[in-house]
């Protein structure tokens, strides 16, 4: 007499032991081929972001003029390699009624960092470092306070079309963010009669400049 039970039970193993075999392969197929996509990944350029600041700082240097822009530099992805940034530079170039105008030729001159100068109740920028080549990874970001100097030009009022851009090692193409800047004759006037250790903030969020189309993204001096 035969086992009816059995026999189902047998058919019913044997589709299990298929199916484990099956879903375990399948399981290392995909495990094999993440660890793939995760070396490729690792294996690949880091992917930076350049992120402007909010506010830039001006002031006279001498006959000259220089700016102090610290933007963020980061990665949000993992990589096996790091980034250099190897060189920063600035370009301002006069748009508009005053296109005709030369534009400054600024150069990296120094990094800087802030302090606040009780005595005279403002903020001083001081000397941090020398321009050299910084490194950039996911758990080393980098906010520099670039020094960028024109010696012999000062600015006129009008708009102007500006960019930041970050040299790379290993002969790629640099990290650019653009931006414009707005100097009205107000804040011209107060420049080149300040103080010369003036400096003078201008920003890309105040609310009574952001709702115009005019003003959209640039740097306008806060008391304008």
């Amino acid at each position: 007499m035969t086992d009816s039970g059995q026999g189902e039970a047998i058919p019913r193993r044997r589709w299990f032991d298929a199916f484990h075999k099956w879903a375990a392969t399948a399981a290392a197929v995909v495990a094999l081929a993440l660890s793939l996509y995760n070396w490729a990944e690792l294996k690949q350029p880091p992917r930076i972001d350049v992120t402007l600041p909010h506010l830039m700082r001006i002031g006279p240097a001498g006959k000259g003029t220089l700016i102090y822009f610290q933007p963020t530099v980061s990665t949000r992805f993992k990589a096996q390699d790091v980034e250099v940034i190897t060189d920063a530079h600035l370009r301002l170039i006069p748009s508009g009624s005053i296109s005709s105008l030369k534009s400054p030729d600024f150069y990296w001159q120094s990094n800087g960092v802030p302090t606040f100068d009780f005595e005279s109740n403002e903020i001083r920028i001081e000397w941090s470092g020398d321009p050299a080549p910084f490194i950039v990874s996911q758990d080393k970001p980098q906010q520099p306070m670039f020094q960028f100097q024109d010696d012999t030009w000062s600015f006129q009022p009008g708009r102007y079309e500006g960019s930041v851009l970050l040299s790379r090692s290993g002969d790629r193409d640099p990290l650019s963010q653009s931006f414009c800047l707005i100097i009205s004759k107000r804040a011209a006037d107060e420049m080149r009669g300040g103080d010369s250790r003036g400096i003078y903030f201008f920003r890309n969020d105040l609310p009574k400049f952001t709702s115009s189309s005019k003003y959209s993204h640039c740097y306008v001096r806060e008391t304008d």
